[in-house]
Order: structure tokens, then sequence, then C-alpha cells
């Protein structure tokens, strides 16, 4: 998929999508963007080869590849197919053209969508990412893939431009299993920590020496490593990564672990915490600060 043969869609230009579009750029590829902030079309006014688009519509019309970094699957299918009234894009992919999903979406809609979308002639790919802001601007983030593998090795030059570790996982829908479930067993980790930490505070331990413990034993995980010392103990609780997100990524597992009638109680739980976190923390708290609401919570 070489960069001079290749129109690119890009719908969504939040904090990922505009690195991860700059990127492809920088690659020498062409790029109509659109996003509902207007306003991101001024951070790309030295960047050859990109057009804003007033509509998706209008971005969508004409692309190779149309790549999606949305926030959830509901807006996803309300894009594609419509709601309340309003027509979809869905239209306006060519035949013979590729749509990636590269958004945090639910994997059961992913597989209805790739159904749907191949009745039409379009190949369907999720994508998500994995990273965070930071490997958006250096592209270097993890990407996991699912699709077809002729589909896979057709797009893989243009994912290398935004991603170095790129894993190709299995059919449509596979990649935002994987992603949601990753997700899920990193966010047990974040909330055993905080309740374990906050519990050998209150015995009256020193929780830096408790994690130091922790990463030198079993209990070592990403939190541990990377989030305790970093953004909680030192209550910066600034990672980058909001709670919203985290309770989002919760509930997507969630649903898809009773989806496949397995046993969830653990996620379950999970996700009731993240809930109320989020709700007792308020907008825009960061993911991190669950080790603040669970101190607060005194039985």
């Amino acid at each position: 998929m070489k960069p001079a043969e290749t129109k690119i869609a890009f719908v969504g230009l939040g904090l990922m999508g505009i690195p991860m579009a700059k990127n492809l750029l920088k690659s020498g590829y062409a790029v109509t963007g659109f996003d509902l902030n207007n306003e991101v079309a001024t951070k790309f006014s030295d960047d050859k080869g990109f057009t804003f688009s007033s509509t998706p519509s209008e971005a969508i019309r004409g692309a190779n590849v149309t790549i999606l970094m949305l926030p959830d699957s509901k807006i996803i299918d309300a894009l594609l197919w419509g709601s309340d009234g309003r027509t979809g894009v869905v239209d306006e992919l060519a035949k013979g053209s590729f749509l990636i999903d590269m958004s945090s979406s639910s994997p059961t809609s992913s597989k209805v969508n790739n159904k749907k979308l191949e009745e039409r002639s379009v190949s369907f790919m999720d994508a998500p990412v994995s990273g965070g802001v930071k490997k958006a601007i250096d592209g270097s983030l993890a990407i996991i893939v699912g699709g077809k593998k002729e589909h896979f090795d057709e797009v893989l030059p243009l994912l290398t431009c935004m991603g170095k570790s790129i894993t190709h996982v299995g059919d449509a829908g596979a990649a935002h299993a994987v992603k949601a479930l990753n997700n899920y067993v990193s966010a047990a980790g974040l909330i055993a920590a905080c309740e374990a930490l906050n519990a050998a505070k209150e015995f009256g331990l020193d929780p830096h020496i408790v994690n130091q413990v922790f990463n030198a034993s079993t209990g070592r995980n990403n939190t541990t490593e990377n989030k305790v010392e970093n953004f909680m103990l030192n209550d910066a609780f600034n990672s980058g990564f909001s709670l919203a997100l985290m309770r989002k990524d919760i509930q997507i597992a969630l649903s898809f672990i009773e989806d496949m009638k397995c046993y969830a109680g653990l996620a379950q739980q999970c996700f009731a915490t993240a809930k109320e976190a989020d709700e007792k923390l308020g907008k825009g708290a960061d993911h991190t600060a669950v080790y603040d609401y669970v101190r607060t919570q005194k039985k």
C-alpha cells in the first residue's frame, strides 16, 4: 500500500488521532481528516498532504482506506449506519476499500460490522492501539490487528507508520477482544494494588517499601512498576489516561466475557469499583486516582 497510490480518510482527530495522522503524513500519505472539533484543523497547518473536511462523508468519499479513532462502538455504528434519522456514511465507502477501526470498540459489534461491510465489498479490520499519546507521537504504538491475513499483509506498511509492535491475532473482532481483555487485566491489577497499598499504610507500613517488595515478588504488575511511584503515592494522579476511559474499557471486557457465557465475578467487581470511583471523583479524574478513592472508603 504505497503512499502515492493511497488516499486515507481519518475520522476522529483527538489526542491520539492527531499524532497518528501526522505520522501517516510524514510517511508521504495523503490524509483527509474529520473531527467534530473544527479547531483541530489548525494543528495540521504546516503538514503537506492534509485536508480537513467539514463532514465525515466528505472525508471518506474516494478514500482507499478509512481509519476510525472514535470513543466507542455506539458512535461508530451511528456513523456507519445512521441513527436518529441521520444517514450513515456507509454508502461513501468505496468497493474494494478498507475500513480500519483503531478505536477501543466492542468485539461483538466489530464482528457484525465486518459481516455487513463484507456484503458491500468493503474490507473491515479492527486495529486498536496501546501506548498512549507519547507513543502515538513517536510512532511506536503497539497495534493489535484482526481481519483476514491477506488484508493484514496489505495494510501492514501503513500501520508501521504509526506503530512498532504490530500483531495479527485472528479474524475481524479478535483484536478488539484481545485489547478489551488486556485492559481489564491491567485495570484489575491497578485496583488490587490500590487496595493492597492502602491496607498496608493503615497497618503502619511504608507503602513505598511495600511496593518495592511487590516489584521484587509475584505481585509485580504494570501499576506497581510504572504508576505507584510516578502518579499515586505522590498524589499527582496525572498519568494522562482518564478514569472514565478505564471504566469504559472494563465495561467492554465485562460485556464480552458475559457474551461468551463465561464466569465474570472479578470483572463485575472491577467494573463496580471503577464506576463508583468515576462517579465519586468526577469528570476529568485520572485513572490512577482510584488510589485516592480507595483510601477514602472506610468500612
